[in-house]
Order: C-alpha cells, then sequence, then structure tokens
C-alpha cells in the first residue's frame, strides 16, 4: 500500500509532467499539445518526461533536451533571443518608419502652399486686387485641408 508521502510525490510528478506536457508540440499533429495528442510519438513523449522527472530532472533541463533532440518549433515558447526578436519587432520598425514617413510628408504638403506663395510674391509688388485674390484663393485651400474647419496656420501676408 502506497503511503501519503508517495502519493504526494507522485501527484508533483503528474502535475510537472502535466504542466511540461501542455508547453510541448506534438511533432506528428503539430497543432496540439503531446498532452492534449494521442499519437504514439505524443504519448512516448509524455512517458520520457515522467521518467526525467522521476530521474531528478528540473523542467528547464527537460525542455533543453526536448529542444535538442526535436528542435526549437517543438516548444510552443521558443526561447527569446537576437533572432526572435528581430522576427517580432521588424514588423513595428517597419511600421514607425512608414507612420514617420507619412507624417513628413503631410506636414510638408500642408506647408507648401503658403511657402510657394510667399516666394511668388517676394519682391513682386502685387496690386491689392491681386492679393485679394491669392488670399482668396490660399484660405480657400486651407479650408478644404482642413475638413472645412478654421484654416489653421494662416496669416495675412503684407
Amino acid at each position: 500500500m502506497a503511503t501519503e508521502e508517495d502519493v504526494k510525490q507522485r501527484q508533483i510528478i503528474e502535475s510537472r509532467a502535466r504542466n511540461i506536457s501542455h508547453n510541448v508540440r506534438c511533432t506528428e499533429c503539430g497543432s496540439q499539445s503531446i498532452e492534449d495528442s494521442q499519437a504514439d510519438v505524443a504519448i512516448l513523449l509524455r512517458k520520457l518526461i515522467r521518467d526525467e522527472i522521476k530521474s531528478g530532472k528540473s523542467d528547464k533541463e527537460i525542455y533543453k533536451k526536448l529542444e535538442d533532440e526535436f528542435g526549437e518549433t517543438v516548444l510552443y515558447a521558443p526561447k527569446f533571443d537576437l533572432q526572435t526578436a528581430a522576427i517580432w519587432l521588424s514588423p513595428v520598425i517597419v511600421g514607425g518608419v512608414a507612420a514617420g514617413i507619412w507624417a513628413y510628408q503631410k506636414h510638408r504638403q500642408r506647408t507648401n502652399v503658403h511657402i510657394m506663395a510667399l516666394n511668388l510674391v517676394r519682391g513682386v509688388p502685387l496690386t491689392p486686387r491681386e492679393k485679394e485674390t491669392m488670399l482668396t484663393f490660399l484660405h480657400h485651400h486651407l479650408l478644404q485641408r482642413n475638413g472645412g474647419g478654421q484654416a489653421n496656420n494662416f496669416h495675412v501676408l503684407n
């Protein structure tokens, strides 16, 4: 008859084995953990994990052994290294650069009309009517860009 200590030890082994098995991908199924799979290889891996635990191996040592034998893809949570960081962070970096370029282009478009108008009339004497026509055009253009609201950054040319 099993003692209370033996029962407790078996429960600890079973709990650790299940925890590890949930984090290991079945090499035959691919979409299931070895804990959920009934494939022959999954059954063998579950037995291997229990044997390793009984022999005193730590969870980390067991994961390392599985990774060495089956490759990094056998683990659902692969280790985080420089290559993994590059894979996960590259879309964020590319998106940030694209957003920065887009914002810079929008800023330049917004200010280009006003700067071009200033450069056009710099040193050129305009009649009051010409100045009024130009200001009306600029004002209308800025209102359209700002969605019909107030014309921001609109300055009267002297």
